[in-house]
Parts: structure tokens; sequence; C-alpha cells
């Protein structure tokens, strides 16, 4: 636990706000952000006797006076203040790991990260978990940071936690029980400088591990497998000859626990999600009664392939959640043909060539966000039509002339969303109000 310390909070964010708020009466701190946050923060931030100061990188408050940088997981490694911090060996934390150092004793910690399927995969075994009766708390990424859920964590709980890249890159001591990696692929090359880097930073989620403690990997992920060959952890895979699915179903030890046909959610990544889901909830429970119904009515996560009901007699899919082409792909083999495909945000570097095989389906690419010019030259590459509309209203606008009956709108960017929004949850209600003024 932390006292008698001085502090730079930087970025205010839902994480920065409520390590703040932990750390604020027993500290000195000072909090940043190159926004000044609204006047209600700013009055709770005096009370708590906390300074706040706005700026654009923090690097003429930051000095040899401070003790700690907690800084917003979505502040970049190679960030001016970060940088400073290191040269003045100053330690830099976030605060999943600050919050680590306050849980109760004898508190499981399930951490499930990957590049793709880990909010389906969380949200998936927290609701199984309580099914079958453990004492679960949601948190993570998922929108609850470990310092907000603090206070309702007791002694013997279980936490289940969604850890990104951009968490999982400012942890130390920080320990997870079971650790899930779903996948690996090329993304966030922004962020951490290359994919070597990216993949070392996810390899986190297995820090401290020992023989006692549990690794699920997949099997069919060659990145996967070949970064976690050294690690110390007890080492069980989903997609090999136990742990399996095929047209009858998915299959947990050679033995068939669920029918495809009793599943509501469809796809090759969902049943992949499902048996990593599996392989941890056996650690506790497994009723398969419980997790039959519970299967036959998860319709699966908001902004991720999720229907988006109207009028019209096209189909429509929010799949905001695709940050990376990776996502998009997973999205167009779900899809059978005739698929107008929203697609762009902020350019990472991504490559959209993953999309080749599949993209014979799309009858339109409406091309979005700041690498709108650049998939307009995908596009030209594979011969697919395509409109270069910049935002998801003028792309929404086009497919409202073009769609025909039984058509696909897809919103799948392969991007992140904040060029033109705050995240990619936005970007999703934004195509759902879309849908419900022009198609309804």
């Amino acid at each position: 636990m932390l006292n008698d310390k001085k502090i730079l909070v930087l970025g205010l964010g839902k994480s920065g706000y409520h390590v703040i708020k932990l750390l604020a009466g027993n500290n000195t701190i000072v909090a940043c952000d190159k926004n000044m946050p609204d006047e209600e923060k700013i009055s709770e931030f005096q009370k708590l006797n906390v300074i706040f100061k706005q700026s654009p990188d923090a690097t003429e408050i930051l000095d040899e006076s401070f003790d700690l940088l907690i800084k917003s997981p979505g502040i970049e490694p190679f960030h001016p203040c970060v940088k400073k911090a290191k040269e003045l060996n100053i330690k830099i934390v976030n605060e999943m790991e600050v919050a680590y150092h306050y849980l109760p004793k004898n508190v499981k910690i399930i951490g499930i990260t990957g590049s793709n399927g880990k909010t389906t995969t969380t949200t998936m075994l927290y609701e199984l978990l309580k099914l079958h009766g453990v004492s679960a708390i949601l948190g993570g990424n998922i929108g609850f940071p470990l310092c907000e859920i603090l206070n309702s964590v007791k002694e013997g709980d279980t936490l289940v936690l969604e850890i990104s890249d951009h968490q999982l890159n400012d942890l130390t001591d920080f320990k997870t029980d079971i650790s899930i990696l779903t996948n690996l692929c090329p993304t966030h090359l922004d962020f951490h400088g290359n994919y070597e880097n990216y993949k070392n930073v996810k390899k986190k989620i297995f820090n401290h591990h020992t023989s006692s403690d549990l690794a699920i990997i997949n099997n069919y992920n060659q990145d996967s497998l070949e970064l976690t060959r050294d690690i110390l952890s007890h080492k069980i895979y989903f997609n090999d000859e136990n742990n399996y699915y095929n047209e009858e179903g998915i299959f947990v030890n050679k033995e068939k626990i669920l029918n495809l046909d009793e599943i509501k959610i469809q796809g090759n990544h969902n049943y992949e999600n499902i048996l990593a889901c599996l392989l941890a909830l056996r650690e506790f429970a497994f009723d398969k009664d419980i997790i039959k119904k519970y299967f036959k009515e998860f319709k699966g996560v908001e902004h991720r392939i999720e229907i988006v009901e109207s009028k019209s007699k096209a189909k429509f899919y929010n799949d905001s959640k695709s940050t990376n082409p990776t996502s998009t792909l997973i999205a167009l083999k779900t899809m059978k043909e005739n698929v107008h495909l929203i697609l762009g945000g902020k350019e990472r570097m991504q490559d959209f060539h993953e999309l080749d095989n599949e993209i014979k389906k799309v009858k339109c690419i409406y091309a979005i966000g700041e690498i709108t010019d650049r998939i307009d030259e995908y596009a030209k590459e594979n011969n697919v039509p395509c409109l270069k509309c910049y935002t998801l209203d003028k792309a929404m606008t086009q497919i409202q002339k073009n769609v025909k009956d039984n058509d696909v709108v897809l919103l799948s960017p392969g991007s992140a969303s904040w060029d033109q929004y705050d995240r990619f949850e936005t970007r999703g209600e934004e195509f759902k109000k879309l849908v419900e003024k022009l198609f309804n």
C-alpha cells in the first residue's frame, strides 16, 4: 500500500479518477491532463486536497521530488513524460497495479487477454461463474477499473478481469492465478512500435506464474504457442485433441458438452471463446445443464457482430469493437455474400490484406476515418468498389441509396475509433442510431 508518497497521476479517464480516490488522503497527489476536467471533478479534487494541473505532456511538472508516476493505460510508452520518468528513475505503474496491492487475502484472479475475443470470453466466464454459485466480480478493460471495484471485493472472491495490452504494459507485481490468451495477431503497432514488443507485453499475463498457476492457450494460434513456450505455468490448450469443436459440437476432455445448434452465437471464433471459457470454468464448477441453458440464451456482447434490428429487409451488424483487420476477417467469415462493408478509422499501420480471402463477399467498401485513402487503394488492388465517405453518417447515407433486400450492412472498421470518437462504443451507438433513423 502507498503512504506518504508524492504521486503524479497522468490522464484523468476512469482509471485515473478512481486511483486518485483510492490514494488521496494518505499521499500527495498531483493530477494532470491535457484537458480541463468538469467543474464537479475539480471540486472533488479540491475536497481531497488533490492538486490539478493542465498540461499537454506534464514534462514541466514531473521532477525528482516525485516517487511514482501512475499513467492512464492509453498513454503511449514513448510519451515525453514517461521518458522523463525513466530518466529520473521514477517508477511507472497503472491503476490496476496499484489496486492489486490493496486486494484482500485469498482472492483468486482470472486474467483474460488476446488480440480478439477477450471481451466475449470474459463476459461468458463471469456470467457462468455466477450461475454456478461462485462469488465472482467483473472488472478491468471491460469498463470497471480495479480501483473502482475494490470496495466490492472480499476475501475468497474470484476476480474476472479483461486485461488489455495497454494495461499489461505497466504491470510489475500483478499476478493472476489463471490466465487466458485467446489469440495473437498484429495490432496496436502504433502504441508498441512493432509486433515483437506487442507480443512481449501480452506475455505479461503470465508474470510470476509457477506450475501451480494455470495458462489457457489457443493451440491453433502459432504466435501464442511460440510466445508461451517457456512460461512456467501449467498449460492447457483449446483447439487440441482433447478440447475442440467440430460439426458435432464442442468437446472438453473429449466429452461433448454442447451441440452447435444449441448455441445462439455462431461462428468458429465464438466456439473458440466458448472453449477457453469452459476450460477456466472447469477449475471451479461444471454443470452441463447450466452451461447448455446459458448458451441457448446468450446473444453475445454489444458492438461485437451485434444484430441491429430494423424494418428494412437488409441485415445490419454492429461490429464496432473490430479495431484490427483480424476482427474484420472474423466478421466477414460469418457472412455469406452481398456485404456492404464500412471500414476504417485511425491509422495504426494495420494490414488490410488479411481480408483478401474474404473480400469477394463485399459488394462495396465504404471507407471512413483518417485511413480512408489507404483503404481506397486497398480496394482498387482487389477490384472491389469503394466509396470514400470519411465519416460514418456519410457512409450510411450512401448505403441507404445502394442497399438491396437481403444485403448485409456490416460496420466492422478494422481500426481504432480515436480519430473521430472517444471510444469504439460511441462509434457503435452512432451506427445503431443511423440504422434506426434511415431504415425504420
